[in-house]
């Protein structure tokens, strides 16, 4: 039976992948513009529409603004992508923003940054996915009755394809994301040169209907802040550009040149598709307004809607009025424009887990986000992200409008931090730079993050003041608590560190007497537990006694090695490999090997553990230990020992006093004094 569990993990995630196949993960432009741009490019399914929502709100009139809000957004998203373009070849790590905002502005900026992302990436999977299942609930009436199972089971499903691998998930995905853009292009092209060059009338199914303004005669202040907050929802659009400074180690080389090159290619694709909807919008005469007023203030031949209107986007008006309502190309339009904004929440499934990896290595996440999984993927944090998604959309119950107010905050907060930190980057470059021409460049360089960061932090400012009381402030509120949580995680790991430290004067004894036992000290790292454990099975006087270290990263093995061999610690060190990156397997290998070669004797394996207090420390360590022990403990003639080490939070542990056994209160159960306790 306990095949089972990996007989069904192999059938959906795939066979396990050797360390040595990671370089065949890596993917090529074709592959990496839809992992990494599929939600920048699908935000064009709403951004457009939701610039003219929010103007309706004054009328029909006020459409006339909506190019000119849709020219700010293109010149912000321009101006971004350009700033992007130098993180990328700055900072080629896979950092991203976190790394920028670190390394100039200090941990704390970083941390801000690291929080502001993780919270935006479990949003973008949100949004995505209920906007999606909207889309195919307009025409299919158990979607809707149904919506937010059907849209966990699209997050579930989505968590299975990235589970298998960002390559499988990027080839996967790769169709859709094209077919998407090849038609939404398609019908630009269509409309212009109907309205353009044939001089036909294009007419959207809304061009002969009224709006009703809920706010009426409006100028100065209340116009200009209507106009402000129809710009921040357009700024939508931007979400999903700093997915790909944080995926350049996915890059085939030179990833740098790669990365910035896809980048450039999806703002301008994004860019066309923005503008090229709102212009035809307009042509067609669209009319869109607030799904939640619809049914009263948009007027179909002299009478309200009615409850039973179901309003069409914005791509579908104008499918309609390029191709007409009903033919072939307008249910193409509206399959792909559904299933793309199923795949945008891809590019959270790419930033999220590696972005809680680098954090894990800084030790402000725990360890096990640091890890890849079987198929080469950080599967940990695959599985984290896709369950705060999921818990977002029950309680939300996968409400678009709701979890759209929640929406862009984080990523400009990311957005002007990093552009600051690039700009101190620069500066600090360009006092140590001599040659001409590279000054010249790093000057460029700064001129476009400085832009950058002016515009983004207006942006920012924007969006907290339109949008701040319709929900923006949860994001407010779940920043600060992710940040203090990553700080408290961090201070943990510091204080074990500290507390585990070894001294470089270290002696060993040396005796040993003969006996048939062959004992097995495991080792990670070199300190206190590692040395208490090696003294523990000596003073046990084994026949033979080895060291034994997992090598995951060939690295971290080399300086284990080296360290062992400086301090001259005569006990024998042996490294295993592991180039699937499991501790487990290759120990349980090697005690039966021990047991083949001599079958009568006893193998021993020592295992340092460190004795925590408190109910989520144990959530941070020994769970390598306690899966090794639970398979050892079936192995014959294998005896497993913890050798434990207390940590400051078990002695308060200590201190608490024991809970009265059942029946004492009717005994007169006396606690024993000391001297009696001593006597016995």
């Amino acid at each position: 039976m306990s095949k089972v569990p990996d007989l069904v993990k192999r059938l959906l995630v795939g066979r396990a992948l050797r360390s040595t196949a990671l370089h065949h993960q890596l993917l090529p432009k074709r592959v990496a513009l839809p992992v990494f741009a599929s939600d920048a490019l699908s935000s064009v399914a709403y951004a457009p529409q939701e610039i003219l929502v929010i103007l309706s709100l004054a009328g029909v009139g006020l459409y006339a603004i909506s190019p000119w809000v849709a020219a700010a957004v293109v010149l912000v998203m321009l101006v971004v992508v350009a700033s992007y373009r130098q993180n990328v070849h700055a900072y080629p790590s896979g950092g991203g923003d976190y790394e920028v905002a670190t390394t100039n502005l200090g941990p704390t900026a970083g941390l801000t940054v690291a929080s502001a992302l993780l919270v935006d990436y479990v949003l973008t999977v949100a949004v995505s996915v209920a906007n999606g299942a909207d889309y195919v609930g307009a025409t299919i009436p158990f979607v809707a009755e149904h919506r937010p199972l059907v849209a966990i089971a699209i997050v579930v499903l989505l968590t299975i394809m990235n589970l298998r691998g960002i390559r499988e998930s990027g080839v996967a995905f790769a169709v859709p994301t094209y077919a998407f853009m090849a038609a939404v292009i398609g019908m630009i092209l269509w409309g212009l040169f109907r309205l353009l060059v044939l001089g036909q009338e294009l007419r959207a199914p809304t061009a002969n209907y009224r709006l009703l303004a809920e706010q009426t005669n409006i100028a100065g202040f209340a116009l200009a802040f209507l106009v402000l907050r129809a710009f921040s929802s357009g700024c939508a659009a931007l979400t999903g550009v700093e997915a790909i400074s944080n995926g350049v180690p996915a890059f085939r080389k030179p990833k740098s040149k790669n990365a910035a090159t896809t980048l450039l290619m999806m703002g301008l694709i994004a860019v066309t598709m923005f503008g090229g909807i709102i212009f035809l919008g307009l042509a067609s005469g669209v009319k869109v307004t607030d799904p939640a007023t619809v049914a009263r203030d948009l007027i179909i031949d002299g009478h309200p809607a009615g409850p039973g209107y179901y309003q069409q986007p914005i791509i579908a008006q104008v499918a309609s009025a390029v191709f007409g309502g009903g033919s072939a190309l307008f249910v193409v339009i509206a399959a792909v424009t559904a299933l793309i904004l199923f795949l945008a929440a891809n590019t959270a499934f790419n930033g999220f887990p590696v972005l809680g990896s680098i954090l894990a290595q800084d030790r402000y996440l725990p360890r096990q986000l640091h890890t890849r999984g079987d198929r080469l993927a950080f599967s940990n944090g695959i599985v984290i992200l896709a369950a705060g998604a999921c818990l977002l959309i029950w309680a939300f119950d996968a409400d678009v409008s709701k979890l759209l107010n929640l929406y862009i905050v984080g990523v400009f907060v990311s957005f002007t931090l990093s552009q600051i930190g690039m700009v101190r980057h620069w500066t600090r470059h360009l006092r140590t730079e001599s040659d001409a021409k590279a000054r010249f460049r790093m000057m460029r360089a700064r001129v476009i993050n400085g832009v950058g960061a002016v515009m983004t932090g207006l942006v920012l400012v924007v969006v907290l003041a339109t949008k701040f009381t319709h929900g923006a402030y949860i994001v407010c509120l779940a920043m600060p608590l992710l940040f203090l949580m990553m700080k408290g995680i961090r201070r943990h790991y510091d204080r074990v560190a500290a507390e585990l430290a070894a001294p470089e004067e270290t002696e060993v004894d040396e005796s040993m007497l003969p006996a048939r036992n062959h004992a097995v000290v495991l080792v990670s790292k070199i300190h206190k537990p590692t040395l208490r454990a090696l003294a523990y099975a000596r003073a046990t006087r084994p026949s033979s006694i080895e060291a034994v270290s997992v090598s995951v990263d060939a690295g971290e093995a080399r300086k284990l090695k080296d360290e062992w061999d400086r301090r001259g610690i005569g006990v024998p060190l042996k490294i295993l490999d592991s180039p699937y990156r499991e501790i487990t397997g290759p120990v349980l290998e090697y005690v039966k090997s021990l047991r083949r070669r001599s079958p009568r004797d006893v193998v021993t394996v020592y295992i340092p553990e460190y004795v925590v207090g408190r109910w989520w420390e144990h959530l941070l360590h020994n769970q390598s230990a306690l899966r090794l022990k639970g398979r050892l403990l079936f192995k014959p003639g294998v005896m497993v020992t913890s050798v434990p080490w207390q940590l400051a939070s078990s002695d308060r542990l200590r201190r608490r006093r024991e809970p009265s056994a059942p029946g004492a209160s009717r005994r007169s159960y006396q606690q024993p004094s000391k001297d009696a306790q001593v006597g016995a």
